[in-house]
C-alpha cells in the first residue's frame, strides 16, 4: 500500500527562508543553554499537575517537580521501574490493606526555601481530593486523580511520616503515586493572602493563577520565565537533594512545535538543539549532517480506543477483529515511519510478563479480515463507515494525521469507509475524559489517544474496568464486561508480586482475545539532537532525564 509522503525538503526550505531567526532565544556564550523544540502546541500548565498527557509529565512535571515515587531513568537498556523520591520507602499495613505509611526524604526544601515535610504531602493530596480544602483547584483533578482513582486521603504521623489511606485494597498505589506532584504550600499561601476576590474560591483560583506563573516545587529545574504558547525557561537548581542529578546546563528553553517539518527545520538551521519527534523522511538529511539521533522502545501503545455504546459499530466482534487484521504494521513501520516504529499485537508484546496467551494473534491477513466483515454483513458495495477523532500532533501521538491516513487507506481494502476528525491535541486529550457519550467527540465511535503502559492502571485498567468510564478515568468507550472486572479486582487485591503478574496476563490477554483496541504501533521516541549534546541517556520509558545532558 502506497501513501503520499510529506514534502519536507520544499517544507523545510519555505520555513528556513523566513528568517525569523529574531523571534528565537540568544544567550550569552558564557551560559550553557538547551534549547528543545517539543511536540506540543503550547506549553503544558506549570502549577504542579501538568495537562497534555506525559508530555506535560515529561517538561513541566518531572523537570520541576517531584513525587513521593519516581522513575528511573538513568539505563538505556533496562525497563524504568519506581523508585524512591520524596518518600525513601513505604509498607502496606499488615492488618489494613487500604491503609500505606510513607517515610519522607529529610532537608529537602521547596525552590522558595520553605521545608518539604508531612503537612506539605496532605495539602498536596487535598488540593485535588478535597473539595472544602482553601487550596482545591478542580482544573487540576481531572489530569491526577483519575491517575490514582483508589487514593482516599492522607494524614500526618510525624513531620516526616505520612498515612495514606485507598477506597480498596490497591497494590498499584506506590506507582500510581508518581503522577502526585508536590508543589509548595508556602508559595501557594503567599499568592492567596494577597489575590484579591469576592470569595475564597476566587482567591484560590487568583493563587493558583500567580503560582503557575512563578512555581516552586522540589525539583532538579526551577522556573525562570513563562509565556504561555511561546516559550518556559528553566534554570538548574544547584542546591537541589539528589546530587547526581543537578543539571549539568545552566538553563532550559521550551518551545511549542506541533509541526514535525518546522520542529526539523529548526534543528537544521541552529534554532534549536534538540526536537521530539522529528519528521521521519528527513531522517537521512539529519545523520548526512552529523544530528544525533536517540530511539528506544516505549511502553506505549498507539492505538484506536472503541466506542462499545450502545450502537455503535464496533460493538460486533468480527468487526474489531476484522480492523486488527487489515493493517499491515510492518509495511507502515518501513514505509512512513522509516523504522521508528515497533509494530504491535497488543498492549504487551511476547517476553513480558503481563503478556499472557492471547488466542487471537494480531497480524497483517487481509483475506481473513474480508471474510470477517462479509459475515457480518459488509461488502465491496456495502461499506461500514466509523468515524475516529485523532490530532495533528501531541505528546505520544508519533505522526498521528499520515498515520491514520495510511489506516483510512487500509481499511477501505476491508470494506471500512474511515472518516477521520482532526483535532488539536490538548481538546482531543480532554474529551478523553469526557467519554464517547460526550458532545465533545463530535459523533466519533473511535478515538486516537497514545497510552503510556508502564504500570497495570495505566496500560490496563483504566480503559477495561467498568467503573473507569467518564468522569472518573480513561474507558471512553464505556467497556463494561464483567470478566474484565473481576480479572481487574484480582490483579488489584494481590500484594505478591509473581500472582499479581500473572493475573494482570490474564487480563491482557482477555483484551487481546477480545479485540479491545485496534493495536497499531509501539513508539521508540525518536529525538534528533545537536551533536554539541552529550550525557544524553534514552530509557525504555516515556520520560527522560534532561538533568543528565551536557553540552559543549
Amino acid at each position: 500500500m502506497l501513501i503520499k509522503k510529506n514534502k519536507t525538503r520544499a517544507a523545510l526550505i519555505a520555513l528556513l527562508a523566513l528568517g525569523s531567526a529574531a523571534a528565537w532565544p540568544r544567550v550569552a556564550s558564557a551560559e550553557t543553554v538547551l534549547r528543545i523544540g517539543m511536540t506540543a502546541a503550547d506549553i503544558p500548565r506549570t502549577l504542579g499537575q501538568p495537562d497534555q498527557g506525559f508530555e506535560g509529565n515529561r517538561f513541566t512535571g518531572l523537570t520541576m517537580y517531584d513525587a513521593l515515587t519516581g522513575w528511573d531513568l538513568s539505563s538505556a537498556d533496562k525497563a524504568s521501574t519506581v523508585v524512591p523520591g520524596l518518600a525513601t520507602e513505604w509498607k502496606v499495613d499488615d492488618a489494613d490493606k487500604t491503609k500505606w505509611t510513607f517515610k519522607l526524604r529529610p532537608g529537602v526544601t521547596f525552590h522558595d526555601g520553605s521545608p518539604f515535610n508531612a503537612d506539605a504531602v496532605v495539602w498536596n493530596v487535598e488540593k485535588v481530593l478535597k473539595q472544602d480544602a482553601p487550596q482545591f483547584d478542580a482544573s487540576q483533578v481531572g489530569v491526577t486523580a483519575s491517575r490514582m482513582p483508589t487514593l482516599a486521603s492522607a494524614k500526618k504521623i510525624d513531620d516526616m511520616t505520612v498515612e495514606l489511606t485507598t477506597k480498596e485494597p490497591d497494590s498499584f498505589l506506590p506507582i500510581n503515586l508518581t503522577n502526585l506532584f508536590m508543589a509548595s504550600p508556602a508559595k501557594w499561601q503567599g499568592f492567596y493572602d494577597k489575590a484579591e476576590g469576592a470569595d475564597a474560591k476566587a482567591k484560590s483560583q487568583a493563587a493558583w493563577t500567580a503560582f503557575a506563573k512563578d512555581a516552586s516545587g522540589t525539583g532538579p529545574w526551577k522556573m525562570a520565565s513563562f509565556t504561555p504558547r511561546e516559550r518556559l525557561e528553566l534554570i538548574k537548581n544547584a542546591s537541589y537533594w539528589n546530587k547526581a542529578r543537578v543539571p549539568k546546563v545552566d538553563k532550559m528553553v521550551l518551545l511549542p512545535m506541533p509541526e514535525a517539518n518546522a520542529r526539523t527545520a529548526a534543528l537544521l538551521s541552529g534554532q534549536v538543539d534538540w526536537v521530539e519527534a522529528p519528521a521521519p523522511d528527513a531522517l537521512p538529511e539529519l545523520k548526512q549532517r552529523g544530528f544525533k539521533l536517540y530511539a528506544n522502545e516505549q511502553p506505549h501503545v498507539w492505538p484506536w480506543q472503541f466506542s462499545r455504546v450502545e450502537g455503535s459499530p464496533w460493538n460486533d466482534i468480527r468487526v474489531r477483529k476484522a480492523a486488527n487484521l487489515c493493517v499491515d504494521r510492518e509495511g507502515l513501520k518501513d514505509g512512513l515511519l522509516a523504522g521508528l516504529m515497533v509494530p504491535a499485537t497488543g498492549t504487551f508484546e511476547p517476553g513480558h510478563p503481563w503478556r499472557g496467551k492471547p488466542t487471537f494473534e494480531i497480524k497483517y491477513d487481509k483475506a481473513a479480515a474480508q471474510k470477517l466483515m462479509q459475515e457480518a454483513g459488509f461488502g465491496p458495495n456495502k461499506k461500514l463507515t466509523v468515524k475516529t477523532q485523532t490530532s495533528a500532533s501531541g505528546s505520544g501521538q508519533m505522526q498521528p494525521l499520515p498515520m491514520n491516513e495510511y489506516l483510512q487507506q487500509a481499511l477501505a481494502e476491508c470494506y471500512f469507509d474511515v472518516k477521520l476528525d482532526v483535532i488539536e491535541w490538548n481538546t482531543l486529550f480532554t474529551n478523553w475524559r469526557r467519554g464517547a457519550k460526550d458532545p465533545s467527540a463530535n459523533g466519533a465511535n473511535a478515538t486516537n489517544v497514545t497510552y503510556a503502559a508502564m504500570d497495570p492502571f495505566f496500560a490496563l485498567v483504566r480503559f477495561l474496568q467498568s467503573g473507569m468510564a467518564p468522569p472518573v478515568s480513561n474507558n471512553w468507550g464505556f467497556i463494561n464486561d464483567p470478566k474484565f472486572d473481576e480479572l481487574v479486582k484480582k490483579a488489584r487485591q494481590t500484594f505478591d508480586p509473581a500472582a499479581r503478574d500473572a493475573a494482570l496476563a490474564e487480563l491482557h490477554a482477555a483484551s487481546v482475545d477480545d479485540a479491545a483496541f485496534l493495536y497499531v504501533a509501539h513508539d521508540v521516541g525518536p529525538r534528533a539532537m545537536s551533536p554539541k549534546l552529550t550525557g544524553v541517556v534514552q530509557p525504555k520509558s516515556w520520560f527522560i532525564d534532561f538533568s543528565l545532558v551536557s553540552m559543549q
